[in-house]
């Protein structure tokens, strides 16, 4: 309770273990921790920069307070200078930035010199008087996966470059930018920092408007490179390879400096994402404060949920907890949550317990998340960068490269996807040297389990790859009608596409959605080819929120996301305050809400049907069969559930009427046959209960194995399916045309089907709860499930697995 709380104590900000142990007081409290992980500090060692950096830039850095480069950044630096692709995937808070900005503001102040120089040539009389020559010099462009993040680094470009008077001038170019800005932007600007959206749908569709910064591009950087994985990152490869047509068209080849957390392979994202050969800098020569991790499993409650289960604490409640008694101590601290609705309901939370300490404490909690409009999410990022606010409760759109310098401590509720995500959450505090302090709540399901029980899983293993399928059919599709919009496409451009543009194109132009002309494609349509697709792969418009009684726009959900967060009955939250759906309006793509304070959070299910299309490969397992190939998903959200706020507990469920809706996929699945279920003594009647706990927690465990969150993909499992004739366990990718999610399941599996037995083994309870084989989004409501029989149908199913 509250009033339990300890008095602020700013003595306790100078130890990470200090801290942690007074979250831990109480014999309840310590036994939630699970691991503990120290990570010691690390010296830094320095370098020179390179020669070419201009005299004027490094005395900037210095007028910063840096004197000289760590080595990391001075190597890449180098490879800019000499023209080649690099990239730098060091830890956070390493000095990314500076490492690109150094050859970038060098290079901008060579061309703004060389243009004066040249504007000043031709304004010399000649016979009758002189012209001036308009122009800009050199030019770079920078993208961002989000908002937040050029913003900030418009402000620390404008902070460093100050010094170099009007040789560097930085703006900012994205949906938020006023229409009275834009123009001096496209004229004036030689750094122009936006993002891949905004360069998609505005910059390269008006290229000839962009012509004078285009035909200057020398640089482009692209910041956080590691979340451009999964359907977006394919989107914005071939956006990327747009871009490159585009400058060769206007006679410039620019140079790729991309930055990317510590990534497996991080040359080889690169160059895929590029379609350029990229160099890699990994070695981390910064320094780094201590780091305390702990792991710390929510206490299990007397209530029980589905089909008798034992239920968990929600992360959620025990982030919120946490988040408040770091506010107490004093703390500066961020609560990553996985979603929007979380991020809400932990600053609603903390502030309501913090007004039983002390009533100034609640305005120093907030919530940040997409959603909400620009100058929410401005007033935000100061508050939290000047210490205004103390604690917020954030989803990863504040993840990446905000400089929230000063924090002491991160909170992450629930694993975020990836063990790249979690490092670089977690790496958000002690980003000026001092040591730190991350936990790990975990969330009741599987792989959070599995994960705060097996910490060599998270510190003894590296970080993934990055995942993304510029090929994907449904991916490159749309991006060749783009292109062909800028300029009309012709065989020279097919291997900057990639091998499968040769065979799209004829279905383009059976379409009616390109048309071939001599040895070019055109795209002759009204509208604009660009918004064919959204590169987010978020399935359409987004659905505005709208307060039914004032009209007033509250924000947006994406349109992947609206038939499960704003059907009918849904509870909405939104800056603290609570809103009830009145309809979803599909047509229209709006949703009515009005505020409301109920006692309970709302949770879609949905029901899923799937279909072989084409089998690419096919693995015998003994006399199992492991496969991989294209299917069609029918998936229809059907109801959803009422819970209450901070124990989870199921209060009942509304039906719903929405419409199905089709996706077309890559999907990995295995069958076994008659004489595998015998020997694995699963019987006719525990059959469907054991294919569906398999499919389940193998669901839950994927994110381990491949660059993935639980909710980009799905399963389903069928005791007979009509076209195997087997049962059957399906996981499948929820984007059109696949993600890589699936393939990368595919040629892991036997290490991931045996970290889905070993969790559901492990896990004590007795049948099934939500820490091993239940889904919080299962449509049948977990039933049926059989714990025991999962375990041994996959014992069997692995004993016929190829040894490596």
């Amino acid at each position: 309770m509250a009033s339990n709380r300890l008095p602020p104590d700013p003595g306790a900000r100078t130890s990470p273990g200090m801290i942690l142990d007074r979250l831990a007081r109480g014999a309840t409290r310590a036994a939630r921790i699970t691991h503990t992980e120290h990570l010691p500090p690390r010296i830094g060692s320095h370098a020179d920069w390179p020669a070419q950096i201009r005299p004027e830039v490094i005395d900037a850095i210095r007028s910063a307070g840096i004197d000289r480069p760590w080595a990391h950044q001075a190597r890449t630096s180098e490879h800019a200078l000499r023209g080649e692709s690099v990239v730098v995937a060091t830890g956070t808070a390493s000095g990314k930035s500076l490492a690109y900005l150094a050859p970038v503001l060098s290079t901008l102040l060579d061309g703004s010199e060389a243009q004066s120089q040249k504007q000043q040539r031709e304004a010399l009389p000649r016979g009758g008087g002189g012209r001036r020559v308009g122009g800009r010099g050199t030019t770079a462009l920078y993208l961002a996966p989000t908002k937040a993040l050029a913003a900030d680094q418009r402000r620390a470009v404008r902070e460093l470059a100050a010094p170099l008077g009007t040789a560097v001038r930085p703006a900012v170019y994205d949906g938020d930018t006023p229409v009275e800005e834009r123009e001096w932007v496209r004229q004036y600007a030689n750094y122009v920092l936006t993002n891949p959206d905004m360069l998609h749908s505005g910059i390269l569709p008006a290229h000839p408007r962009w012509s004078s910064f285009l035909r200057a591009l020398r640089y482009v950087v692209i910041d956080e490179c590691h979340t451009y994985r999964g359907v977006f990152g394919s989107h914005v490869a071939q956006v990327v390879r747009r871009l490159r047509r585009i400058c060769a068209r206007y006679g410039s080849e620019p140079v790729f400096l991309l930055a990317s957390a510590t990534a497996a392979e991080p040359a080889r994202a690169a160059s895929r994402l590029t379609g350029l050969p990229v160099a890699e800098i990994t070695q981390d020569t910064s320094p780094r404060g201590e780091l305390v991790f702990a792991l710390w499993e929510p206490p299990l409650t007397e209530l029980h949920g589905e089909q008798g289960a034992p239920v968990r604490r929600t992360a959620t409640a025990e982030t919120a907890d946490l988040l408040t008694d770091l506010t107490v101590q004093g703390v500066r601290t961020v609560a990553f949550v996985r979603s929007r609705r979380g991020a809400e309901l932990i600053a609603l939370i903390a502030q309501e317990r913090l007004a039983e300490v002390d009533r100034s404490l609640p305005a120093r909690v907030a919530a940040y998340r997409g959603g909400y409009l620009p100058e929410e999410r401005r007033a935000l990022e100061r508050a939290l960068h000047s210490g205004e606010l103390l604690g917020l409760a954030a989803t990863t759109a504040l993840e990446l490269g905000v400089d929230v310098s000063g924090l002491d401590a991160v909170v992450i509720a629930g694993y975020p996807g990836t063990r790249a995500s979690l490092w670089q959450q977690a790496g958000r505090a002690g980003r000026s040297g001092q040591g730190a302090l991350a936990v790990l709540v975990a969330r009741d399901d599987p792989l959070d389990t599995y994960l705060v029980h097996h910490p060599e899983a998270l510190f003894d293993q590296p970080v993934e790859s990055t995942v993304l399928d510029p090929d994907n059919p449904y991916v490159l599709a749309p991006h060749l009608c783009a292109a062909a919009s800028e300029l009309p496409l012709t065989e020279a451009d097919f291997p900057l596409f990639g091998p499968e543009t040769a065979g799209l194109l004829p279905q383009l132009e059976a379409a009616s959605l390109l048309r071939r002309r001599t040895a070019a494609w055109h795209w002759t349509r009204r509208e604009r080819a660009a918004d064919l697709t959204d590169i987010r792969g978020q399935g359409g418009s987004p659905v505005q929120v709208v307060e039914a009684g004032t009209g007033r726009l509250l924000g947006t959900v994406d349109a992947a996301a609206a038939h499960t967060t704003v059907h009918d009955g849904a509870v909405h939250l939104h800056q603290g305050r609570s809103y009830l759906v009145r309809h979803l309006d599909l047509e229209d793509d709006v949703a009515l809400v009005e505020q409301a304070d109920p006692p309970y959070s709302t949770t879609a299910r949905d029901t899923t049907a799937i279909s072989v299309l084409e089998t690419d490969t096919e693995v015998p397992w003994g006399d199992a069969r492991l496969c991989f190939g294209s299917v069609e998903v029918t998936n229809q959200v059907v109801s959803f559930l009422r819970r209450k706020l901070i124990t989870g507990e199921v209060l009942g469920e509304t039906k719903l009427d929405l419409p199905p809706r089709t996706l077309r996929t890559r999907a990995v699945w295995w069958t076994v046959t008659e004489d595998q279920l015998d020997a694995a003594r699963v019987n006719p009647e525990q059959l469907g209960g054991a294919l569906h706990a398999a499919e389940h927690a193998s669901i839950g465990m994927l994110p381990l194995f491949a660059t993935c969150d639980r909710w980009d993909i799905g399963g389903v499992s069928v005791p007979l399916h009509p076209d195997t004739l087997l049962p059957t366990v399906f996981v499948y990718d929820g984007h059109p045309g696949g993600a890589g999610f699936a393939e990368r399941a595919f040629h892991t599996a036997a290490d991931w089907l045996t970290a889905t037995r070993s969790a559901i083994a492990a896990c004590e309870c007795e049948a099934g709860c939500p820490s091993c084989i239940q889904s919080p989004k299962c449509g049948n409501g977990n039933d049926p499930l059989h714990k025991r029989g999962a375990v041994r149908l996959l014992g069997e199913l692995l004993r016929g697995a190829p040894k490596a």
